[in-house]
This record gives structure tokens, C-alpha cells and sequence, in this order.
């Protein structure tokens, strides 16, 4: 398979939400490529479970819970024991590839290297389900100015915020 990821780039490109009718093919097989590339370069393994519960996430651009996960791979490949699929999911959240969605207590497979972010900002369309990640930029400053205030030392900044997507409120 050929990586449409260039060498030296650090991020997929893509929409914070892709259009309904986008070549999700591509954009599927593109976040394996680089899910290959990441783990290839920190010398670790995406076995076969780790890609199956990466692709099953990569179905749609909806966060799953682990019971769906499971339910979508034992049509194919039997069903996994549920320690399996955390398990693949805390590797895969581990290295950056998939996200845990807190208030839906679901995940989803991301695509983006964040690095050196301080930030990451989930948009949840209330309607159809979607979940994008958009820069944290300015607001990343603020909250780390009020956290070194009140002496508190971050571990996994996010912010989660629901509304409706620019394709549902057309």
C-alpha cells in the first residue's frame, strides 16, 4: 500500500469534518499508512488485533465504544475477549493514534501528530454523531497560565464541545 503521507510531515491532512461523500476509503487507509509510519519509527508493533480495533474505529468518523468495537470485529474475525481490545486501545491511545472521548466514554481513531500540542479540542456533532479535532491554539496559553496559578499540573489536556457540524446545519 502507498502511504500518502509524505516524508517529514508530521500531520494528515483533512477537514475538521470531512464531507459526508469524501473518499472515506481513502482517508481510512491513509491513517493506517501513518499509524505504520509512527509505530515503525518508535519501534513498536501494530499487530494484527491493534490494526483491526484501529480499522474498526476508522470505519466512520464516530467514536465507538469498546462493546460496538467488539461487536464489529466478531463478524469478522470471531469475537475478542474485551481485555484484547482495551488493551489494543490503551496501546493505541499510548501512541497518539486513537482518542478517548470522555463524556461519551468512546474512542476515535485520529490521524494527527500532537506533539508539542498542548491542546486538543474534540467538536461532537450532536446530530449525526461525528467527532472532529480542531487546534487548540490561543486557548491552550489561558489554560496553562491558570493552571500553573492554581498549581496544578495538567495531564491530558482536552476539551470536549458539542453543537452540529457544518454539514448537518446545512
Amino acid at each position: 500500500m502507498k502511504s500518502n503521507i509524505r516524508p517529514g510531515t508530521t500531520k494528515i491532512p483533512r477537514a475538521i469534518f470531512p464531507a459526508p461523500d469524501h473518499d472515506h476509503e481513502r482517508c481510512a487507509s491513509t491513517a493506517i499508512a501513518y499509524a505504520e509510519t509512527q509505530c515503525a519509527a518508535r519501534g513498536q508493533r501494530l499487530t494484527p488485533m491493534r490494526r483491526h480495533v484501529l480499522e474498526a474505529l476508522l470505519a466512520s468518523h464516530k467514536p465507538l465504544g469498546a462493546y460496538e468495537i467488539i461487536e464489529r470485529l466478531a463478524n469478522k474475525n470471531g469475537r475478542p475477549a474485551p481485555i484484547t481490545v482495551y488493551r489494543s486501545l490503551d496501546f493505541l491511545r499510548e501512541n497518539g493514534l486513537v482518542h478517548r472521548i470522555e463524556s461519551r466514554n468512546a474512542f476515535v481513531a485520529c490521524g494527527h501528530n500532537h506533539a508539542g500540542d498542548d491542546l486538543v479540542v474534540f467538536l461532537i456533532c450532536e446530530r449525526c454523531g461525528a467527532v472532529g479535532e480542531a487546534p487548540g491554539g490561543g486557548v491552550a496559553e489561558a489554560l496553562r497560565a491558570s493552571s500553573r496559578a492554581a498549581g496544578f499540573s495538567p495531564k491530558n489536556p482536552l476539551i470536549e464541545i458539542v453543537g452540529i457540524c457544518s454539514h448537518c446545519r446545512e
